[in-house]
């Protein structure tokens, strides 16, 4: 019987790449090593390297930002952590050392890194706070309604474009928020403090990126929950018709 650690690490990689993780356990896989269709057991490679220093500039941009260190040189963490978001996938697609905490490791390090920028900027008091719970519990919604859907299917709800876009957006907005430019004026559009830049008071573009990344993201949550809605339907009509099945079959014996 499977330890508590082995099924979990094992939970962790369908989640990860169900396809790679049904192939291994299966034992169909024909891929080579250390490719995204079979991923490799190491730890010590030069992409999770790569991830591991995106962590560690997230942090010290976070430890600078908050505590009004040098924001420059905050900013530069948290670009070159941004940027080098692509990279530890390109390295370790290019030379063939994809491995299972790599596949584990980058989504989350992309969710790190947005939120890293999304709670700094409200300690800092340079975003509302409503946006910052908006965008955490959407993403803490999505992952509950994730978890709760592999009880009907093991692979999870595909990824749809404007959930792309919808995370384009939001970094795009979060990036420009702590440039803090260029800055432009209010539009006049209300007068509730919690609004800046539709109210009157001037703020940076990115403001106006995170809306729309923020009605994406309603949009996104919405198609997401219809899919998870229907593929639970499904499975509980498959699962009803083969119960029906099983005792027809029983009684006729």
């Amino acid at each position: 019987m499977a330890s508590k650690s082995e099924r979990a690490k094992e939970t962790l990689r369908e989640y990860a790449a169900p396809d790679a993780a049904e192939s291994q356990a299966a034992g169909t896989v024909t891929a080579p090593v250390g490719t995204s269709q079979n991923p490799s057991h190491k730890v010590v490679t030069v992409a999770n390297f790569i991830t591991l220093c995106r962590f560690a500039l997230t942090i010290a941009f976070l430890v600078l930002f908050v505590n009004h260190g040098s924001r420059v040189v905050a900013l530069c963490c948290y670009a070159i952590a941004a940027v080098t978001d692509f990279l530890d996938g390109q390295v370790a697609r290019r030379t063939q050392t994809v491995s299972w905490v790599g596949k584990i490791m980058d989504p989350i390090m992309d969710r790190v890194l947005l939120f890293t920028g999304v709670l700094g900027l409200m300690i800092t008091g340079e975003l509302p706070i409503w946006v910052a719970v908006f965008v955490i519990g959407r993403d803490a919604y999505l992952a509950v309604g994730a978890m709760i859907l592999r009880r009907y299917r093991k692979r999870p709800v595909d990824v749809v474009y404007i959930g792309k876009v919808t995370t384009a957006l939001l970094m795009a907005g979060f990036v420009d928020l702590l440039l803090d430019v260029p800055q432009v004026n209010g539009l006049g559009l209300t007068s509730v403090s919690w609004l800046p830049g539709l109210n009157s008071t001037p703020a940076a573009l990115g403001i106006f990126f995170v809306y729309a990344g923020i009605v994406c993201s309603t949009i996104t949550a919405v198609i997401y929950t219809r899919e998870g809605l229907a593929i639970r339907r499904t499975a509980l009509q498959t699962r009803a018709a083969h119960d029906g099945n099983a005792a027809a079959t029983s009684q006729r014996g």
